[in-house]
């Protein structure tokens, strides 16, 4: 009942959203992860393999079909008889059973691989969504910087025309501004590249939202670890090797129960032109396991089923240290923004704001100026890098614990 009610919700899900379209001006987080959840081919794939699996499940359920015989014998029909008979195959040892729990795991196994494909869909458009966020502020930082860079050169300028300063200062304001104009034009080239790689998750190779629309400065909180150990449990990536093991013994334990032979029954009539009668035929076959005793197969699936095991223990060790690392990268990236607004941006907005104006009464020179424009401009790229990575571990967290399905 379970697995219908998901494949129905599934099927819902998918139709909801089928005619999601991308929007021309703003697109939200939200917005991004709805077109994904109707466009992403992978994660559509992952939803006709779950739903090819119920057929795999309903194909396990089926008994085997009769089969009818007829046989004739001698061409002349003064003496011909001709038999017809029905055999049917009669499963024994439980293999019908078998053969369905080894459907029903492949079915659990597909239902695991799809939510896995739904944590890490939804974690790549964040990601991706980040990207944009953190190039669009880049691209805003880049203008502000030539703002900076445009207000140096013109007072210089005015210095040099007032005979208070070198037109080698001027010049050097020139080269820092030009410097600043290609750091401008490689800000837009990332926000383009980060809008088309984000658009690419729904198959949109030309984007057609104008503007991402979030808060890159909101610091994600830093998860405690019994939480994070919690929810461990129900990972997406053991919740798929779990269901692989299951599948691997339920398929054991079919192979298994292969070695009890099948036998096939037999009822018909034969009718002899001869004698001018017709006689009732029943029959019995069983196969005698001399040769084939289905031992390689056995020892097939019970060495996949160890190293499902296997894999079952290396997910959940490779989950730990995965999950640990994106952990530490947010409770870094957290310290990093706290230090960076704290102690670093403020001071070298305030030397900055001292040198500019000391340089334009003619207290400083104007490499006291460069020094400071380029510790300011520096200061707020590391912040916005910080922003950026505790953004990414914390999606990183989301996608290895399984978000919410989409």
């Amino acid at each position: 009942m379970y697995r219908t009610i998901f494949l129905l919700a599934a099927g819902l899900l998918a139709g909801a959203h089928a005619h999601a379209q991308e929007p021309a001006g703003a697109l939200s987080l939200a917005a991004a992860q709805t077109l994904a959840v109707s466009n992403n081919p992978t994660l559509s794939a992952a939803r006709h393999e779950l739903e090819a699996q119920g057929g795999a499940l309903q194909q396990a359920q089926t008994l085997p079909n009769p089969e009818l015989q007829t046989l004739v014998e001698d061409t002349r029909r003064a003496t011909r008889s001709t038999t017809v008979q029905l055999n049917q195959l009669i499963e024994l040892g439980g293999k019908r059973g078998a053969r369905t729990q080894v459907a029903q795991r492949g079915q659990d196994v597909a239902e695991a691989a799809l939510a896995m494909q739904q944590a890490d869909t939804r974690a790549a458009v964040t990601t991706a969504f980040i990207d944009v966020l953190a190039a669009q502020q880049g691209l805003r930082l880049a203008d502000s910087a030539q703002a900076l860079a445009a207000r140096a050169s013109d007072i210089t300028a005015r210095r040099v025309t007032a005979g208070k300063a070198s037109p080698v200062e001027e010049t050097r304001a020139r080269v820092a501004e030009a410097s600043v104009r290609l750091e401008l034009n490689l800000a837009r080239g990332a926000l383009a590249s980060a809008r088309k790689r984000l658009a690419a998750l729904w198959g949109n190779a030309t984007p057609r939202f104008s503007v991402a629309e979030g808060n890159l400065d909101d610091l994600p909180p830093l998860p405690d670890s019994s939480e994070l150990a919690t929810r461990l449990q129900h990972a997406p990536a053991l919740r798929q090797a779990r269901s692989t093991l299951e599948q691997r013994k339920a398929m054991l334990d079919l192979e298994q129960r292969r070695t009890t032979p099948d036998i096939t029954v037999s009822l018909g009539m034969k009718r002899s032109e001869e004698l001018g009668r017709s006689q009732a035929i029943i029959g019995l076959s069983l196969p005698l396991p001399l040769f084939d005793r289905n031992a390689g197969n056995q020892l097939d699936a019970l060495r996949r089923s160890d190293k499902a095991s296997d894999e079952l223990a290396a997910a959940s060790l490779d989950l730990q240290t995965a999950l640990a690392d994106a952990r530490e990268r947010l409770a870094t990236a957290r310290l990093d923004v706290e230090s960076l607004r704290r102690d670093i941006l403020p001071g070298a907005q305030s030397a900055y704001d001292a040198a500019t104006k000391g340089f334009e009464f003619g207290k400083f020179a104007f490499l006291d100026v460069l020094d400071a424009q380029r510790t300011l401009l520096q200061a707020k790229n590391q912040t916005l890098r910080a922003l950026t990575e505790a953004q990414q571990a914390a999606a990183e967290i989301e996608r290895l614990l399984g978000a919410p399905a989409l």
